[in-house]
């Protein structure tokens, strides 16, 4: 492997401090959920995270303004596969907390040079602890194991969050390994069968505005071109926008259905966006966050509610699980855009642990735990993945 050196710009405090990175650099391909990405490890980068954006864009193959396939790197052109995750042992403080590990996200622009780290992935999230066991960050006494599953518990650096990743381990080559080849769930959006991961994100509220509603409100409204548009402001795993797709036909009148790749379309969903944003003290030009997603009500028994999420403006195939998952604490939260189109579920029944969540793709169930005092203790999800590739990729 060739060293490269990268330096960092004018205007950072360390002007002088070079890092010599490995070209090749030694990386993973794993799929979680229904993203993809590539996993570092923490040491072989520079710890300056500004000297981080050259070599990712390298890797990605961005910007790639002629196409947007990103041809020229790991990337495949849209959000959910132009990721990357960083990952570390946890330090001896964290160790002391029960933390396994530690991990920063980054979401790499695909025809700019975007280098985005204000958000989390929940997908990835679930291959961090099978990732971190593979690198020997952190292991597992096979005479202490109860039970085929072992929980690695990370902290994610961009949110602030401590999250449970639960996945079936097999002894091999004298000690606990991940097996993610089990044929036990199915994931909408990926073929196949394969290992149950379980993901549980502790204290999920405020992960980025350290509020659950930003406002203080469950339902706020935005003014987009003369018309005062409902919203529901939530942060829980990931801040999102939410906003009904009965509002949305108020204000676009189409003549059928709406069409959610069509530049009117995505401009109001942007400036909807982007209103939300400034309301919950966000960067409005930060276009990972906050999310937007559209919800209508459910058409079917099979599921309690719709959504048509969007990540960096496009419509996402499936949903961003972070997504998903405020969608589900959102649910539960008296007063918002979900819990009114989710009524019927609670109508004559037991209130659901789960709710039932339809994406384009597919349905996802999602959970969330709420405490006495109205605090949200865990959301969770169910997630697959597969190690993909391992060994180095050129920047």
């Amino acid at each position: 492997m060739l060293p490269s050196t990268v330096r960092l710009s004018p205007k950072s405090h360390h002007l002088h401090r070079m890092f010599t990175t490995l070209n090749p650099i030694p990386a993973t391909f794993l799929r979680g959920g229904t993203s993809k990405g590539v996993f570092l490890n923490r040491a072989h980068l520079p710890e300056d995270q500004s000297q981080w954006g050259p070599i990712f864009l390298g890797i990605m193959g961005s910007p790639d303004t002629a196409n947007g396939l990103q041809i020229n790197g790991m990337g495949g052109g849209i959000s959910s596969l132009s990721k990357i995750c960083v990952v570390g042992s946890a330090s001896a403080e964290q160790k002391a907390q029960g933390i396994d590990a530690e991990y920063t996200f980054v979401q790499v622009g695909i025809r700019d040079t975007t280098i985005d780290l204000s958000g989390n992935c929940g997908n990835l999230s679930s291959m961090i602890g099978v990732f971190a066991m593979d690198e020997g960050f952190c292991s597992r006494d096979p005479c202490a194991l109860s039970g085929t599953t072992t929980t690695i518990r990370v902290h994610n650096t961009n949110t602030n969050k401590t999250i449970d990743t639960t996945f079936p381990v097999t002894f091999a080559g004298g000690s606990l390994q991940p097996k993610l080849d089990l044929p036990q769930t199915t994931m909408a959006g990926v073929p196949g069968k394969a290992s149950q991961i379980t993901l549980e994100f502790i204290s999920p509220a405020g992960a980025r505005t350290g509020k659950l509603l930003p406002t203080g409100k469950p339902l706020d409204s935005v003014n987009i071109h003369d018309h005062e548009i409902p919203v529901s402001l939530v942060d829980a795993t990931n801040p999102t926008v939410f906003v009904t797709y009965a509002d949305l036909c108020r204000v676009l009148r189409p003549s059928s259905l709406i069409d959610f790749s069509s530049l009117n379309s995505r401009e109001l969903m942007e400036s909807i966006r982007r209103a939300g944003a400034i309301k919950m003290g966000l960067d409005p030009e930060t276009q990972a966050q906050p999310k937007i997603a559209v919800l209508s009500p459910s058409c079917n028994t099979d599921h309690d509610i719709c959504i048509h999420a969007f990540s960096m403006g496009v419509l996402h195939k499936a949903v961003p699980m972070t997504v998903g998952l405020c969608l589900g604490v959102a649910a539960k939260v008296e007063g918002t855009l979900a819990w009114d189109l989710t009524k019927s579920m609670r109508l004559g029944m037991e209130e659901s642990e789960l709710i039932r969540i339809k994406h384009p793709s597919g349905i996802v169930e999602v959970g969330a735990d709420f405490g006495a005092d109205g605090e949200v203790l865990k959301a969770k999800v169910v997630r697959t993945g597969r190690r993909i590739m391992k060994g180095v990729v050129w920047w």
